[in-house]
């Protein structure tokens, strides 16, 4: 987070100013968010799920579609889609990323997949060049979940330009924080003009509420000019927060190789990690969770599988892969709070085993 000196009197401002609904500050971090990914249109919401709702609308999935999915994913992600009356069905993961497998993906395409949804879990990039010719040979669009991911790239790229729908969230724990708050970046302008209307009961801003005439279903998920700001103001040391995350995960990299019980990712060539958690596989987790408390340090697994919840598990599949990678995930501290002082204990920690 920027200095109160550089972000409160930028908010007094906004308070002050006699405008804090969705104005000026919007249009201005929707361009600054543009900026930063290098491409598309940026259409700020109130929500991450705001804007995973917005982008499945976007590509006309509705009740009694399927949406082939991740269950390895926070819960927004797969309930959107049961938001707009489809089904789940999930692929199963990687092995060695526990991200979307695509062989998976393919595998449970039928004739009422309208969408595929991807996620970065971790911030780990999935398998792009893949996930692009499967879109393409079948012609259904992918719906990319970057909400752990801002800053990752592949290809040099990065996430926001390998797939004509990506959400960003700005929720209060993310690398870029707007308090609440997400990105729907689209490569397309019509899509964002819609989308604008869309986030906006139907009404379209740039006419009098008088000339507007609603042609489909609306909501209230815009931005609001506070949220912005705060957005605005990170946004110039955004890069600063990125890199520690980054600096800290190749660090874990190069120093947790090689440990008895241990298991690291294996991140896809051409890709460059966000690092928003620190992801690993290990052998009897709950005393590797322990040994860490016991030292202050806090592990968890973090998510829970979304096929264990009953409401997000429409056809009860078998998904070997993921439990065999669930049973040993863990995850340790990789963020912008964690200093080298820290780290190096945390390893010394992990290297005297559990």
């Amino acid at each position: 987070m920027p200095s109160p000196e550089r972000l409160m009197p930028e908010l007094e401002k906004v308070l002050y100013s006699g405008y804090v609904a969705q104005g000026e500050q919007v249009e201005l971090f929707e361009r600054a968010f543009e900026g930063f990914v290098g491409s598309g249109y940026s259409l700020s919401l109130n929500s991450g799920t705001a804007a995973l709702h917005i982008a499945l609308l976007l590509v006309g999935v509705s009740r009694g579609d399927e949406v082939i999915s991740t269950p390895l994913t926070a819960e927004p992600t797969n309930v959107a889609i049961k938001m707009v009356g489809a089904n789940i069905r999930y692929a199963d993961i990687d092995i060695n990323t526990g991200n979307i497998d695509p062989i998976s993906i393919e595998a449970n395409i039928n004739k009422h997949t309208k969408a595929i949804m991807v996620v970065d879990y971790a911030g780990t990039p999935v398998n792009v060049p893949q996930i692009q010719q499967i879109s393409k040979k079948y012609n259904i669009p992918v719906i990319h979940d970057a909400s752990h991911a801002l800053g990752a790239k592949f290809n040099a790229l990065k996430t926001g330009n390998h797939f004509p729908y990506t959400i960003f969230s700005l929720q209060a724990i993310k690398q870029l924080t707007t308090v609440d708050g997400g990105i729907l970046q689209l490569s397309s302008k019509e899509d964002y003009e819609r989308g604008k209307l869309i986030r906006w009961f139907g009404i379209d801003k740039k006419m009098s509420r008088l000339d507007n005439n609603i042609q489909f279903q609306g909501y209230k998920y815009h931005m609001n000019n506070v949220n912005a700001t705060i957005g605005l103001v990170q946004m110039s040391v955004i890069d600063g927060i990125l890199n520690s995350y980054v600096d800290n995960g190749k660090f874990f990299d190069k120093k947790l190789q090689n440990i008895s019980g241990l298991e690291l990712l294996v991140f896809y060539p051409n890709s460059e990690p966000a690092y928003w958690l620190y992801t690993m596989k290990v052998k009897n987790r709950s005393a590797f969770i322990q040994k860490l408390a016991d030292n202050g340090i806090m592990a968890s697994e973090l998510h829970k599988r979304n096929d264990l919840h009953v409401y997000l598990n429409d056809f009860n599949q078998k998904l070997p892969v993921l439990d065999e990678f669930y049973s040993e995930l863990v995850h340790i501290p990789c963020g912008w709070w964690v200093t080298k002082e820290d780290r190096d204990r945390i390893v010394e920690v992990i290297k005297k085993g559990w």
